[in-house]
């Protein structure tokens, strides 16, 4: 008998083991195990995005693909073993920026786009290879010869596929709106991408100013904002037309405020004079906090009716600039409001506000101007440090501003219910889960499928400057057939920025020649079509058939119902009407010892490598997958 040591390290021993099993070229052995089997079992693999090694957060889930997998292997099921690398998007971007030591999106211009679009995907290659020695040693078994990566050729062009298949509908549409935008990205964000990771504990100066009435001498609206830096662009003030509003004398001024608001919102003493509904307050005019400025001229500053209004916290009448926020510029079109739009992408002052013009707008010197500029028109009531959950980039952690832009949407309103029929043919464990997924298919927005970035999918939106029709391609011989000019360009490179650039077809409508839009699409259309593109949807059907739908995925569930999961039901709805997975099983997230989740962008992750050093990789495993 071999003796065995009353100190065992597992470190050297699990190296050990790893290397013999590598001599002996187990894991190839063990995939092809069941090829023979004419029983099989489907499992898609949700892509890791290969920017950075692995964390530890990433073994549970990866622990438990594997679980499964062995269990169906040692039932004698054939299986296809094929890991997922997700490729493309900001998270991408991001990195090679720091790299770079780039600021802004303007560097990366100055750099060569299509020099960045390439260091994007050699890191995404030199960080698959460093995932998948990790996920070896983590026991990860997989056809690691065959992992499918998400900037590829075919998965970029089977979403073309969809794409098209949601143009030919009449789903895909451009939207002028007011979204949330990263100011050092300079893209707009969806929906999806900041109600997850997007919302952080931040304190802000907010404001109490006057609004004074025009036909009321003497007499204000008392209204509050966390955002100071919109109130050049405001255009109204609205009231809940059910709420009654107090008027109170304080010193000179005479004020107006809600009556559940009034005792948070005053400040000294005063005297309530009278009370009024807020019906009564609605079509009075006053005069704006900036009128001063060029881009104020000519509107009349007016008191709408607004339903959503509280007063709960606040003064219960809300300061409108339809040019940021998405709730006021949806009031411009109900009230017929001017829509004053204060920045560009990087957050600067446009022409037209004077002093402001070019200054940041969420700096805090640009909020004292704004404070110091409303004190010398003696508009400013009070100040007051305001703690909230503000939305941030995911990426890179700047504080988002709301910014109107044109982007592109898929229209969720014929395809809600369907994606939602969908999905209730799947089993989801734990089960609350259904619930989770209705309710964000009930709420959400349309899709916002557009990113003004550099690498990712090159959106095949063609969109006529002359005639305003738009059309989509959907697929690269479509390209190739309709190409006018610069296929010689494009020819023999991948669907990216900047030579898919060159291509232009010819309108249907009025002839002119069109370029692709510039924007790259949103990395979760990456990740949705690969139920389709990794099982040759687009050229071997009858292989598609014979492993679609899978009979598993496992992902965590907080995020993924908003993200991964959506986007695989609603392209998968959108092309075939059925569910592309059959069961699925959600798992928590790895929190730090101040419970918080761990992200790499947080900087609170633990490195897997520095982890398996010290407990040894299968000590981790153990631990993941006794979890229930």
């Amino acid at each position: 008998m071999k003796p065995v040591s009353t100190r065992p390290h597992f470190v050297e021993m699990e190296k050990a083991t790893l290397q013999r099993w590598r001599d002996a070229h187990m894991i190839e052995k063990y995939i092809h195990r069941n090829d023979a089997s004419d029983r099989h079992w489907s499992f898609i693999d949700g892509p890791i995005t290969a920017n950075n090694p692995m964390g530890v957060h990433h073994a549970w889930g990866r622990s438990y693909k594997d679980l499964w997998q062995r269990f169906h292997t040692m039932l004698g099921e054939k299986q296809r073993y094929q890991n997922g690398f997700d490729c493309q998007g900001l998270w991408i971007e991001v990195e090679v920026e720091k790299e770079h030591g780039f600021t802004s999106k303007k560097d990366i211009a100055e750099f060569g786009i299509d020099k960045f679009v390439q260091e994007c995907k050699d890191r995404v290659q030199r960080f698959a290879a460093v995932q998948t020695e990790q996920s070896i040693r983590l026991g990860y078994w997989m056809d690691w010869d065959n992992s499918y990566y998400t900037n590829s050729d075919e998965n970029n062009y089977t979403i073309w596929l969809f794409l098209k298949k949601c143009f030919e509908r009449g789903w895909v549409y451009k939207g002028h709106d007011t979204m949330p935008w990263c100011p050092r990205c300079a893209t707009g964000l969806s929906e999806h991408e900041i109600v997850t990771e997007g919302y952080r504990e931040v304190t802000h100066t907010s404001v109490y100013l006057k609004f004074p009435l025009l036909e009321r001498p003497g007499e204000s609206l008392l209204v509050w904002t966390t955002t100071p830096w919109t109130l050049p662009g405001n255009v109204a003030a609205a009231v809940h037309p059910a709420l009654t509003y107090l008027k109170v004398q304080q010193g000179n001024d005479v004020l107006y405020v809600s009556k559940g608001a009034a005792k948070s919102a005053l400040q000294g003493e005063h005297e309530v004079l009278g009370e009024v509904q807020g019906k009564d307050l609605v079509g009075l005019t006053y005069r704006g906090p900036f009128d001063e400025l060029p881009v104020q001229q000519g509107i009349v500053h007016r008191v709408i009716s607004w339903d959503e209004v509280s007063d709960a916290e606040g003064t219960g009448i809300v300061h409108i600039a339809p040019g940021c926020g998405k709730e006021d510029f949806g009031l411009s079109k109900e009230h017929d409001l001017a829509v004053i739009a204060p920045c560009d992408d990087e957050g600067l002052y446009v022409d037209g506000f004077a002093s402001l013009t070019g200054a940041v707008v969420s700096d805090d010197a640009t909020r004292d101007a704004i404070f110091a500029s409303l004190r010398d028109k003696t508009l400013l009531y009070r100040t007051h440090r305001y703690p909230h959950r503000y939305p941030h980039c995911w990426r890179c952690g700047t504080e988002l501003i709301f910014r109107l832009v044109d982007e592109w949407f898929i229209s969720m309103d014929d395809l809600r219910h369907q994606i939602a029929d969908v999905t209730k043919q799947i089993r989801w464990i734990p089960d609350f889960g259904l619930a989770r997924e209705l309710d964000w298919l009930k709420n959400m927005d349309d899709w916002m499928i557009s990113k003004k970035r550099y690498y990712g999918l090159a959106l095949p939106i063609f969109d006529c400057e002359a005639c305003g029709a738009f059309e989509v391609i959907g697929s690269e011989t479509e390209l190739k057939e309709r190409a006018i000019e610069g296929w010689e360009v494009f020819e023999g490179h991948s669907p990216h920025k900047p030579f898919i650039d060159a291509v232009k077809i010819a309108c249907r409508k009025c002839g002119a020649a069109v370029s692709r839009i510039p924007d790259v699409g949103n990395p979760w259309l990456d990740a949705g079509i690969v139920a389709f593109a990794t099982l040759q949807y687009r050229h071997d059907r009858a292989y598609w058939v014979q492993w679609f739908p899978a009979h598993f995925i496992t992902e965590a569930f907080p995020g993924q119902f908003r993200n991964w999961f959506y986007s695989l039901l609603t392209m998968s709805t959108a092309l075939e009407d059925r569910p592309p997975f059959e069961v699925v099983l959600g798992h928590a997230m790895v929190r730090d010892e101040h419970g918080e989740e761990m992200h790499k962008s947080k900087g609170n992750a633990i490195w897997f490598d520095d982890a398996a050093e010290k407990m040894g990789a299968d000590v981790m495993r153990w631990l993941f997958v006794s979890q229930n």
